[in-house]
C-alpha cells in the first residue's frame, strides 16, 4: 500500500522531533523520575493508611501537595519567567532527592512523627510547585508550534509508563523492604533526572526590567499573568475552569486507590500495585494516539475533553459493581484513557495561545486554579469514603467527570466565538 506525502511528511515531523537532542534528554530524564514518582505514590499513601488506618489522614498527603500550588503557584510562575529553566529544574530534582531520601531514613532512626512526615511532604511539594510551570514553558522552545500536543503527549507519555511501572514496582517494594524504604527510588531516580537535564541547550531566560522596586515588579509581573487569562485571552479562563472541574474529580479518584483497594475490592499491596499500573496502561493508550493523531484545533479540542470525561464518569460509577479484580482493572484503565487525553490538549492550547514570556506566569495561574478544585476534592471524597463509605465517594466522583463532560459541552459554541473573533483566544 502506498504511503500518501501527508502520512510521510506526518512521520517525517515525527521522527525530526524525536531526533532532537533537547527532546530525548529531557524525555529521558522525565522517563526516569516519573518511574520513581510512581513508586511514592503507592508507597506514601499506603505507608500512612498503614500508620493511621484512615482514609482522610491519608488523603491528607494529596491536599499538602496541592496546598503550595495553590499558595504559591502565580509567584513562582514569575521565576520561572526569569530564570534559567534547565538550571531551575535541575534544582528542583535535587532537592526532592534530598528530602524524599529524608522520609525512610529519619524512621529508620526513629525521629520521624505523622507531623514530621507530614512536614516533609509539604517540603518536597513546595520544591515541585514549579517544575510544571518550567517544564510546560520548556516545551514550546524546543518544537514548532504545530507539533506542541505531540510533544505534550510525548512528555504525558513518560508519567504514564512511570504509572504503569511504577506503582507495580511499588506493590514488590513494599511487600520486599517496607512502604518507607520504597521512597529511596524515588529519591534515586530524581537525582538521575537532574543528571538528564545537564546536556540541555536552551534559550536564555528574558531578564528582569530594571528601575522599578522588586515588590512592585512582582505585583506587576503577577497581574500582567492573572490579566492575561481573565481579561486579554478569555479562552483560556474557559478552559482553566473545564480544567478545575475534571481536576475536582480526578485527583480525588488516584487519592483513594489504596482505599478503593482495601476496602471495596480487598486486595493487598501488590495487587494494588497492578491495579494502579492499568490506571497509566489507560492513560498511555490515549497517549499514544494523541502523538500519531493531527493536532486538532482548540474547539474540537473540548469535544474530546467532553468524551473523555464521560468515560471516566461512566466508568467510576460502574466501579463498585466490578465484581472482580480483572473486571475493575479495566474500568480503571478507562478512567486513565478518558484522563490521559485532558493534560496534553489543555497545555498545547496554553502554549500556542501565551506569550513565551509569559508562559510560568500564565501556568502557574491557571495550576492555582486547578490545584485549588483538586484540593477541595480529595478533602471531600477523603470525608465521604470515612463518613459514608467508599460507594458513595466513588459515585461523587464519577457524577463529577460527568458534569465535567457536559460543561465541556455547553462551552463550544462560545470556543467559536471566542475563537472566530480573536484566532489567538
Amino acid at each position: 500500500m502506498r504511503t500518501s506525502h501527508r502520512d510521510r511528511h506526518k512521520v517525517d515531523d515525527r521522527q525530526h522531533m524525536l531526533r532532537e537532542p533537547n527532546v530525548r534528554w529531557l524525555y529521558a530524564g522525565q522517563l526516569i523520575s516519573q518511574i520513581g514518582d510512581g513508586v511514592s505514590k503507592v508507597a506514601l499513601l499506603w505507608f500512612v493508611y498503614a500508620l493511621t488506618g484512615s482514609a482522610l489522614k491519608m488523603t491528607l498527603i494529596g491536599v499538602l501537595q496541592t496546598l503550595p500550588p495553590l499558595l504559591f503557584g502565580p509567584f513562582v510562575g514569575i521565576i520561572v519567567d526569569r530564570v534559567s529553566k534547565r538550571t531551575l529544574m535541575i534544582v528542583l530534582d535535587l532537592a526532592r532527592t534530598v528530602l524524599l531520601a529524608s522520609i525512610p531514613a529519619l524512621y529508620a532512626w526513629g525521629f520521624l512523627s505523622l507531623a514530621g512526615l507530614y512536614t516533609l511532604v509539604f517540603a518536597v511539594a513546595m520544591f515541585a510547585v514549579a517544575f510544571g510551570p518550567a517544564l510546560s514553558s520548556t516545551l514550546p522552545l524546543m518544537v514548532e508550534e504545530k507539533q506542541l500536543t505531540r510533544i505534550n503527549a510525548l512528555m504525558q507519555s513518560a508519567m504514564t509508563i512511570g504509572q504503569l511501572l511504577g506503582p507495580a514496582l511499588s506493590g514488590l517494594l513494599i511487600a520486599a523492604i517496607g512502604a518507607q524504604n520504597a521512597l529511596y527510588v524515588n529519591a534515586a531516580a530524581f537525582f538521575l533526572s537532574a543528571l538528564c537535564k545537564l546536556p540541555l541547550r536552551l534559550p536564555s531566560a528574558a531578564q528582569s526590567r530594571r528601575g522599578r522596586r522588586a515588590v512592585a515588579q512582582i505585583l506587576e509581573d503577577l497581574r500582567e499573568g492573572v490579566s492575561f487569562i481573565f481579561v486579554r485571552r478569555r479562552l483560556l479562563f474557559l478552559l482553566m475552569i473545564i480544567a478545575s472541574v475534571f481536576s475536582l474529580g480526578e485527583t480525588s479518584f488516584v487519592a483513594l486507590l489504596p482505599l478503593i483497594g482495601d476496602r471495596l475490592l480487598h486486595v493487598g499491596p501488590t495487587t494494588l500495585g497492578w491495579l494502579w499500573s492499568s490506571l497509566g496502561l489507560g492513560i498511555f493508550a490515549s497517549t499514544l494516539w494523541l502523538f500519531w493523531a493531527k493536532q486538532p484545533e482548540v474547539c474540537v479540542r473540548l469535544r474530546l475533553i467532553a468524551g473523555a470525561a464521560a468515560i471516566g464518569g461512566v466508568a467510576v460509577l460502574a466501579l463498585p459493581q466490578s465484581g472482580s479484580t480483572s473486571l475493575a482493572a479495566v474500568l480503571i484503565a478507562a478512567v486513565g484513557a478518558g484522563s490521559g487525553l485532558i493534560t496534553p490538549l489543555i497545555s498545547a492550547s496554553l502554549q500556542e495561545r501565551t506569550a513565551r514570556n509569559l508562559l510560568g506566569r500564565v501556568f502557574g495561574v491557571f495550576n492555582t486554579g486547578t490545584m485549588a478544585f483538586a484540593m477541595i476534592g480529595m478533602t471531600l471524597s477523603g470525608w465521604l469514603a470515612d463518613g459514608f463509605g467508599a460507594v458513595a465517594a466513588l459515585v461523587a466522583i464519577g457524577s463529577i467527570k460527568l458534569i465535567a463532560a457536559g460543561l465541556s459541552v455547553t462551552m463550544i459554541p462560545w470556543c467559536r466565538r471566542l475563537a472566530a473573533s480573536d484566532p489567538r483566544g
